[in-house]
């Protein structure tokens, strides 16, 4: 049986990493959350109502070829949002309609690592190749930010501080197999 895969977490703890991993070792499509928002970023003001529109525009094109893949193709998406946020949990609900509109259970998986881990692999130069932003000043999830949304038809949390990447994509692994027998 095919799933969405919905991983969720602050910026520097690993999403695109692992669900890099993910997606070999599940033979699934990936659609990070960069991938979306670059375009946004690059033609439009930063959060302002042309930017939410390009970023729906865009997310619907995508959403569109995911479901023309076929029936048994998993599909990975990776994204930032948080308990709260309306952008955060419009589109969540949207992610999980996108599972119900190809019939496939939406597995939630929210990474997290200490602060000091981040800014260590924030720092780090896969993300300059990647075009993600470095800033420490947006990295801080410190006490005053908002959970991240861990919504599904089943939920992972996991703390990647001490994990590579690799063990951590094979937890993962180990849980979505779980997860789809269940099902």
């Amino acid at each position: 049986m095919s799933c969405i895969v919905h991983i969720n977490g602050h910026p520097g703890v690993g999403k695109l990493t692992v669900a890099e991993l993910l997606k070999e070792r599940l033979g699934a499509r990936l659609l990070d959350n960069h991938s979306v928002y670059n375009i946004a970023l690059a033609l439009t003001e930063f959060k302002s109502n042309i930017y939410f529109e390009t970023l729906r525009a865009v997310r619907e094109i995508a959403y569109a070829r995911i479901l023309e893949l076929p029936d048994d193709v998993p599909v990975i998406l990776t994204n930032a949002h948080f308990q709260g946020s309306e952008w955060g949990e419009q589109s969540w609900d949207r992610a999980i309609a996108l599972a119900g509109e190809r019939g496939v259970p939406h597995l939630t998986v929210v990474l997290s690592c200490s602060m000091q881990e981040i800014e260590h692999r924030i720092q780090g130069e896969s993300r300059r190749a990647k075009r993600k932003p470095r800033s420490l000043d947006i990295f801080r999830p410190g006490s005053g930010s908002r959970p991240c949304i861990d919504r599904g038809d089943h939920v992972m949390h996991l703390d990647t501080t001490e994990l590579k990447a690799e063990e951590t994509a094979e937890r993962v692994t180990e849980w979505i197999d779980k997860m789809i027998l269940a099902e």
